[in-house]
């Protein structure tokens, strides 16, 4: 009785563990000005696997919490540059960032050699 108790508790710690290890929070630079920006880059990442998403418009860290099963980093990202923000590995496409409103377009030239952002599906 005490073996098959022994047993169950090291199979559940270690699927918790297992469960733990897929949920990631990460804090990515996502160029951007105001709380417009704000709404647009949160509201872009409300998608399966992403379970929080907060960018602050003084520090311009995104804080995004997503289970690593679901969604890539490098997803987050395309995901962010497809609405116009560039991230440290992508540059939106410029026609994205050009309608943009007004004072949402940040200065871009820190990002100009990031590869272009894939078309959106």
């Amino acid at each position: 009785m005490k073996s098959l108790r022994f047993a169950m508790v090291v199979g559940l710690t270690f699927l918790g563990g297992a469960v733990f290890a897929q949920s990631k929070t990460e804090s990515i630079k996502v160029l951007g000005n105001c709380s417009m920006c704000k709404k647009t880059i949160e509201t872009s990442l409300k998608v399966p696997g992403v379970t929080a998403a907060s960018w602050n418009t003084e520090t311009k860290m995104l804080k995004v919490s997503y289970d690593s099963t679901k969604i890539t980093n490098d997803e987050v990202q395309k995901k962010v540059a497809a609405v116009g923000y560039d991230t440290p590995k992508y540059k939106a496409k410029d026609e994205v960032y050009e309608a943009l409103h007004g004072c949402c377009q940040y200065d871009r030239e820190a990002g100009d050699k990031l590869p272009k952002a894939p078309k959106k599906h």
